[in-house]
Parts: structure tokens; sequence; C-alpha cells
């Protein structure tokens, strides 16, 4: 019993640090930098998705989200996400409604992005297009804002 209780001791002592570096490192920073932003009116909303589901429209589906007022560019910052895959998706919501205005046939009146920046096809982008993958303590991701519609054009 007596050569037992070292040796227990031994193992745990060189178990215990890489257990905790472990579960340590399960969590990062999301940095999101939006450019392009054509005027100061409104707020940028940016909303952080992990599933296709709701993307990229519907926020009240993403996991967490955030409004910043507009400017030439705007950071938000989303702390201790899980590392894993996710997408993101950003609005100028110029007026302040609270949505996305849109024009005959679902032209979006105001800006918009998603991560990647990826081309512009008939409808929005899709996750599999926008998604990325967190593995690491602190990433950056910059967005450019997308407008189809000059806002002096006729409502």
């Amino acid at each position: 019993m007596k050569k037992i209780a070292p040796l227990l001791l031994l193992i745990s002592a060189l178990s215990t640090p890489a257990g905790a570096e472990q579960t340590a490192a399960t969590a990062g920073t999301i940095e999101v930098c939006v450019s392009n932003i054509r005027s100061s009116n409104g707020t940028v909303g940016v909303a952080l998705f992990n599933t296709k589901k709701g993307f990229p429209g519907k926020n009240e589906k993403a996991i967490e989200g955030k409004n910043v007022p507009a400017g030439e560019q705007c950071v938000v910052v989303f702390e201790n996400v899980p590392y894993g895959t996710y997408a993101v998706s950003v609005l100028h919501d110029e007026n302040g409604n609270g949505k996305m205005d849109k024009a005959f046939l679902g032209i979006p009146k105001e800006g918009f992005g998603t991560s990647n920046n990826p081309k512009l096809k008939m409808g929005p982008p899709s996750f599999s297009d926008s998604q990325f993958d967190l593995a690491q303590q602190k990433m950056t991701l910059n967005i450019n804002m997308k407008y189809l519609r000059n806002p002096e054009e006729k409502k």
C-alpha cells in the first residue's frame, strides 16, 4: 500500500497540467471589422451563427448579436466563443427600423455583408460560402459592406 500512494501522486502530478491546458484552450475571440459603410446613419448589426438555420437574415436564430453606431468603419468583438464552425452576417440598418428593407423582388435597400465576402449570386449568401473555423484564441474577420441600391433611388 505504501508503494501505490507515491505512484498515484506521480500520475496525478503528470496528468493535471496537460488536462488543464486542454480545457483552457477551447474558446476564443472573434473580432469583426466592417468597412465600406456608405454613411453614418443608423446602426450596424453583426450576428454570429453556428448553423445555417436562419442565416443570414434571421438574427433571432443567431447565437449572439451586437449593434453599434454606423461609422466609416465599425468593429464588433465576440468573446469566449467555443471553438467550432461559424458564419457572420452584417446589416447596415440606415433608417434604424431594426430590419433589412427590401425593394421589388426582395432586392436589399440597405447594406449587408457576410464573413468570407462571397461573390454575390441570386439570393443571399449561404452559410457554407460564409463559414469559417474558430480554432485559435483570436481571429479577425474583415467584412466589406455591399449596397445594391443608391439611397437616392425612388422608394
